[in-house]
């Protein structure tokens, strides 16, 4: 789950096995201990299950293609995801999967994460 303004809030890792859809489930509830104050989530079409829609009391706003869209065009929000996403693979440990355990490639995100504030913060000062 990340921020409007691309922090990473909470992070889970999956196999390849599950589906987006079936992984968001238990991080939208795991976001809520530590953020209740969250309202809304914008998810790309994977997400528009009803499940993920009852999972938590976020209401989660589905941002689709335009239906006569032709090549790229920025879609609302989404934008925010796919350039966190962005950043955080510029640390040469994420570039690829080589994790062996989902717990360790949580340990890599977020300490990619945490380098990503820690610049912005020394940017700031």
């Amino acid at each position: 789950m990340v921020d409007t303004d691309g922090r990473a809030l909470v992070i889970q890792a999956h196999s390849g096995g599950i589906q987006d859809r079936d992984g968001a489930v238990p991080l939208l509830k795991a976001s809520r201990k530590s953020f209740p104050f969250v309202e809304t989530a914008f998810a790309d079409g994977a997400y528009g299950a009803h499940r993920v829609e009852d999972a938590t009391c976020i209401a989660i706003e589905v941002v689709k293609k335009i239906a006569d869209q032709i090549g790229f065009q920025v879609l609302p929000r989404r934008w925010v995801v796919e350039r966190t996403f962005a950043w955080i693979s510029r640390n040469r440990r994420l570039a690829k999967d080589f994790e062996s355990t989902i717990a360790s490639a949580e340990a890599f995100l977020y300490a990619a994460s945490v380098m990503l504030l820690t610049r912005r913060l020394a940017r700031s000062a």
